[in-house]
């Protein structure tokens, strides 16, 4: 099943043309790594999967969303079939990991405490890092940040996630730790869209490459 679908589309940021013609696929349940220079336009892209960047030229659908005539009170729900994992964690630092988690819950309508706490622990579980749920982000290593911000990506169980360079700021073990836990995530079933400059994760980790060179998206073939 078709999750992502981009034809002849233009990527815009403050009016300059970043990508030209990009013309993409994704299915589900796919590993995508996106691969380029700084600059290059792998986040420009990822921004228009989530609608925060508009696409004016071109067509594009997203999660049966028609991303150039989305309407604004369509995007959270766009959003929430979306985890976006960033590489500088983005944690409220003020309250815990527990609390963290609660307010993305609380933002996208969930109600009821004890459920909610229920389905945390659950997640944490899934991260590994079901004992750190009183912690507060400053008392946590990089990569437990890290594991916290996948917990906060996977809460309303996303068809889709979105990680722009989730390994940048870790040591290559603790990255590996991070990269297990994303191929992990996508062989359940979850579709990861992964932008990086570590190719050793590429050799390491399969999935479809996709270059970004001068404002172009080409296509690596893939290894038998």
């Amino acid at each position: 099943m078709n999750l992502i679908e981009y034809k002849n589309v233009e990527v815009r940021q403050l009016e300059q043309v970043v990508l030209q013609d990009v013309n993409l696929t994704v299915r589900n349940g796919e590993f995508v790594y996106l691969l380029g220079k700084v600059g290059s336009g792998k986040s420009s892209l990822l921004k228009t999967i989530y609608a925060e960047l508009p696409v004016k030229t071109g067509e594009a659908t997203v999660l049966g969303y028609d991303i150039p005539h989305i309407r604004r009170n369509q995007v959270p729900y766009l959003r929430r079939k979306i985890g976006i994992v960033f590489q500088d964690f983005q944690l409220l630092t003020d309250r815990s990991v527990e609390d963290n988690l609660i307010f993305v819950l609380k933002a996208t309508g969930w109600k009821d405490k004890k459920v909610m706490k229920n389905h945390i622990s659950d997640i944490l579980r899934q991260v590994g890092m079901e004992n750190k749920a009183y912690k507060m982000p400053h008392q946590l290593s990089g990569g437990e940040q890290q594991r916290v911000v996948i917990a906060r990506a996977l809460l309303n169980s996303p068809e889709i996630i979105l990680a722009d360079e989730p390994t940048g700021n870790l040591d290559p073990e603790t990255g590996a730790g991070i990269m297990d836990l994303l191929h992990g995530i996508c062989q359940a079933g979850t579709t990861v869209i992964m932008s990086t400059h570590n190719m050793n994760w590429v050799q390491k980790y399969p999935g479809r490459r996709l270059f970004f060179e001068d404002g172009r998206i080409t296509e690596a073939e893939q290894k038998e």
